[in-house]
């Protein structure tokens, strides 16, 4: 006799065992859903979108970075020969920038490049760094240049998102940091912001802040590109005291901050705005010179974070 065997009927959860079951699942789901609320619609945003892994990764990155105190456009006016001045000025620009809470871009500015050398080597400059800006002007220091610079800044850089715009000689160090807290009190509209000079005039009667570097703000630098036909025969002449001429003329610039004797020019006998080097610095000027740039790099001690190391013995 053949033994059958019969299928035993497959048992069928109850309610309340199923509720038991899915309740810890429930209730998991509504804490994250309390805790994580971003984080979900985060990722359902992201599921369908495509991005890789990295990209998802910094989407997130952007997100949570806080914004800057203030964005400030810093134009290096200089000459395209000026390689090894550039370099420096890259090196320590870029040293400060982790000590910043204010957003500072650094750009180097010139006139058309006439040698063939010169475009081969500011080319390969563009290529690695892409901070070097060529001005639709001749080469000059005090005939148009610097309206050049200011009148081509909103088309370059108006998506950018500015606060302030400076100009800055080559031959001058600033210190980021101190130049970031005094310039975060200074007001953000019709501002003009530097070293007042003559330095040798008592305060009051001094007029137009000094080429060494100076900040405008935003509107400032719009309004000189309206005004380009009130102003675009009268920029001959020494670019800081005609920059003054035509704030002057228009009644702008009004927020005037001075913030001598913080910035000043190297220690030299007959210059008024000199004066020995100082702790409280925010930018020394006439650094023509390797000597006068270690002297000064070294009184602020700029190489203390250099770590020793078995390939060099500059410590």
């Amino acid at each position: 006799m053949k033994s059958q065997h019969r299928k035993l009927p497959t048992p069928t959860p109850s309610v309340s065992t199923a509720t038991l079951l899915l309740l810890p699942l429930a209730l998991l789901a509504a804490v994250l859903m309390v805790v994580y609320p971003n984080e979900f619609a985060l990722q359902s945003s992201l599921a369908g979108a495509g991005c890789p892994d990295g990209a998802s990764v910094a989407a997130r990155h952007v997100v949570a970075q806080a914004a800057p105190d203030f964005r400030l456009l810093m134009g290096v006016l200089t000459l395209p020969s000026r390689y090894e001045r550039r370099h420096l000025l890259r090196t320590l620009y870029a040293l400060q920038q982790p000590n910043l809470t204010a957003r500072v871009d650094v750009r180097f500015f010139f006139c058309r490049i006439e040698s063939e050398e010169q475009r081969l080597l500011v080319a390969l400059e563009a290529m690695r760094y892409g901070d070097v800006v060529e001005l639709d002007c001749p080469e000059n220091m005090d005939n148009g240049k610097t309206h050049s610079y200011f009148s081509s800044v909103p088309a370059l850089f108006g998506a950018e998102a500015y606060d302030f715009v400076m100009k800055a000689d080559d031959d001058t160090f600033f210190r980021l940091p101190q130049l970031a807290e005094s310039l975060g009190r200074a007001p953000r509209e019709d501002l003009y912001y530097g070293c007042m000079v003559p330095c040798d005039y008592v305060r009051g009667w001094n007029e137009y802040m000094s080429g060494m570097g100076y900040v405008i703000s935003w509107d400032l630098v719009e309004w000189i590109v309206a005004a380009a036909d009130r102003i675009r025969n009268h920029t001959a002449g020494p670019e800081d005291r005609t920059l003054y001429s035509w704030f002057s003329g228009a009644g702008k610039a009004k927020n005037r901050v001075d913030v001598k004797p913080a910035m000043y020019d190297f220690p030299q006998r007959g210059a008024p705005c000199a004066h020995e080097l100082v702790p409280d610095t925010i930018a020394v000027h006439r650094l023509k010179n390797n000597f006068r740039w270690s002297t000064t790099l070294k009184y602020f001690n700029f190489t203390a974070g250099l770590q020793p190391s078995k390939f060099y013995r500059v410590v």
